[in-house]
């Protein structure tokens, strides 16, 4: 056991915080443990979080993922930290967090989204000068909303950090921030990997924002090391190194090999994302195409749907279905639920560009009204918006010869085959599915190595793929499944 090279994965998400514990010498994932988050739900589409309980999370899943594995936390030799994207995290002088943190899925700022993309002269002008559309989850219009709603707290900003910045500066103490999670701030340029100073300028020309940004490192730099009285907290080696880290897309690229062309990854999460690696920043035309760094090096290409599994997960509750039984049902029912079409836009969308959209069902007759059209419908529904977004990614010249699903979607038989029959391409998963939080534990690896190890090499032995999870579309399904998402087409267009 003595040539073991330990490393913890953290992914701090929406619903809860996922830890890992990797070996990197072998490839082998040795224990994982997992603690949840409350959300603060508000009017307007506010959803917020309190800071503190991903401190907790943090700690509590460390603990379980380290007695799960069995081994020492003092030979842990690296911390990676993966993180929703987005979220605002305000410090005062004192290193204090003002307020709960704003998350990605936080609806409340778009008025003043619409502001600031009006300033950059539209979706257009946002592409030209950052390479990216802003978008009300981004980071950039909460600054502008906690200047106009709470300017007390606004005085007090000493430092803005995203939420695995935040997590890196707790066991560290140092402000740093990479350039695949910065590309989701709305103030980053993803072309020349630099802050945009003249739009904080533009919110506060005080120049207060300018001198609260982190500062920026590559990928394979570690931030540092970690504080020893976190590192006794945690039960962890005072020596490890923390790792850049990255936003959880970023890591689940990492995670899933998804490092160089020719690989898609696809997340059936609480909100689905399709992204591929680019070796030039791909800056789509179409704006709901994200044209993010990769937190490895290069780009990723990213597209996000906001309903997935919290739209099938409100099927289930309706329905009072349980996953086994909410499965069967999809599978009874025919491709296309016969006519039956759910647009499942419970939150708004992304893509398709319907930020004020409500979900709807269509198509409803005396005889096709039935709990199995009504499941496959929603399962159909949301996977459809992943298919136009892969259009999206593949008229942007992204070629690939399989797909690699991960979240908790994924792990349904009858819903890989949907996505296989609707994408024409081969799915297979990952052997281990909390793919953001591997690619934070292989990240800590690379960084640790000084970037003398190749990342593709430590991919290669850590990301195993699950072969019998493999699923080929079948060309009668595919046909039809093709017309069903016509119509879905038809139904978006007169949204």
């Amino acid at each position: 056991m003595a040539n073991q090279q330990l490393f913890l994965g953290i992914d701090c998400g929406t619903q809860g915080t996922k830890a890992l514990i990797l070996d990197a010498a072998s490839g082998q994932v040795l224990g994982l443990g997992a603690a949840a988050h409350d959300m603060i739900s508000g009017p307007n589409g506010c959803r917020e979080q309190d800071t503190q309980q991903w401190l907790d999370a943090f700690t509590q899943a460390t603990h379980q993922a380290l007695a799960a594995a069995g081994v020492d936390g003092q030979a842990i030799l690296g911390v990676g930290v993966s993180g929703q994207q987005h979220g605002l995290v305000l410090l005062d002088d004192q290193g204090q967090v003002l307020r709960p943190a704003k998350l990605w899925c936080d609806t409340e700022t778009a008025p003043e989204n619409d502001r600031l993309l009006a300033h950059l002269g539209g979706e257009s002008g946002s592409l030209e000068r950052l390479g990216v559309v802003i978008a009300p989850g981004y980071t950039v219009s909460k600054l502008l909303w906690t200047r106009e709603q709470h300017p007390a707290v606004f005085a007090r900003i000493a430092s803005i950090l995203l939420p695995h910045d935040f997590l890196n500066h707790w066991l560290t103490g140092r402000h740093c921030s990479e350039y695949g999670d910065a590309s989701g701030t709305g103030y980053f340029n993803v072309r020349t990997r630099q802050w945009d100073v003249a739009l904080l300028q533009h919110i506060d020309p005080s120049g207060r924002l300018q001198s609260a940004l982190p500062e920026l490192i590559d990928a394979h730099q570690p931030v540092g090391r970690i504080l020893p009285a976190i590192a006794a907290h945690l039960g962890i080696n005072p020596n490890a190194v923390v790792a850049s880290g990255g936003g959880d897309n970023m890591m689940g690229a990492i995670g899933t090999g998804n490092i160089q062309p020719g690989v898609i990854t696809m997340s059936l999460g609480s909100s689905g994302t399709v992204y591929a690696y680019a070796a030039e920043p791909a800056v789509s035309p179409e704006p709901s195409v994200a044209a993010f760094c990769s937190s490895s090096g290069g780009w990723l290409p990213l597209i996000c749907t906001m309903n997935l599994t919290n739209a099938t997960g409100a099927i289930r509750e309706l329905l009072d279905l349980d996953i086994g039984t909410f499965n069967a049902l999809v599978a009874q029912a025919p491709i296309g639920a016969e006519g039956v079409c759910m647009l499942p836009f419970l939150n708004g969308e992304r893509v398709p560009a319907l930020p004020h959209a409500t979900g709807s069902l269509l198509g409803l007759t005396t005889t096709n009204l039935t709990r199995a059209n009504l499941c496959r419908a929603v399962v159909e529904g949301t996977t459809f918006g992943l298919r136009y977004g892969l259009d999206l990614l593949r008229a942007n010249g992204l070629e690939a010869q399989s797909i690699r699903l991960i979240g908790g979607g994924s792990k349904s038989p009858v819903w890989r085959q949907i996505v296989a029959d609707i994408m024409n391409t081969t799915v297979i998963c990952t052997e281990q599915s909390e793919a953001a939080a591997l690619g934070a534990a292989i990240q800590a690896a690379w960084c640790h190595s000084g970037a003398q190890e190749d990342l593709a090499d430590l991919c290669e032995r850590c990301v195993k793929l699950d072969l019998g999870s493999e699923t080929r579309p079948i060309a009668e399904h595919v046909a039809v499944a093709q017309q069903a998402y016509e119509l879905y087409r038809q139904h978006v267009a007169t949204l």
